[in-house]
């Protein structure tokens, strides 16, 4: 795994989050994994103390991580929310519309392409935890 590019502008976690299990079990990091097919859902009683959720994409194909990332924002967590594993420059931007906002991803990703990604499209289809106003709303009559 490369090093982790940040959206962010607060401070790193340093902590290396601890898998979902173990996070139930103990109760006292303040770093989770999720892996792909666990449920988002357990951590909600815990959103407030936690300041990074790992979302692992073990297949780029894999779209579970997407809907874990939305639950988790619409449900309120504010802190880091990180995209790990196969993730590719393809779903950068769907990512980032879900909310996560650090990437973790096997392979490098030129950050040249990644801001093309992010600016690839004006409008978007579908509402999504960003906030962004799907272009059916923006016509008029």
């Amino acid at each position: 795994m490369v090093e982790a590019i940040r959206l962010r502008d607060d401070d790193v976690h340093e902590e290396p989050a601890v898998s979902l299990d173990s996070f139930l079990d103990q109760s006292n990091a303040t770093a989770v994994r999720i892996e792909a097919g666990e449920d988002a859902r357990q951590l909600l009683p815990f959103l407030d103390r936690l300041s990074l959720i790992e979302i692992d994409f073990t297949v780029f194909g894999d779209g579970r991580g997407y809907s874990s990332a939305q639950i988790l924002r619409e449900s309120g967590y504010t802190g880091e929310l990180r995209a790990s594993g196969d993730v590719l420059v393809d779903q950068i931007a769907y990512l980032r519309r879900c909310g996560f906002d650090a990437f973790a991803p096997d392979s490098p990703i030129n950050p040249k392409l990644m801001e093309e990604a992010f600016s690839r499209y004006d409008h978007v289809y579908q509402a999504t935890s960003d906030q962004r106003t799907p272009i059916w709303k923006l016509r008029h009559g």
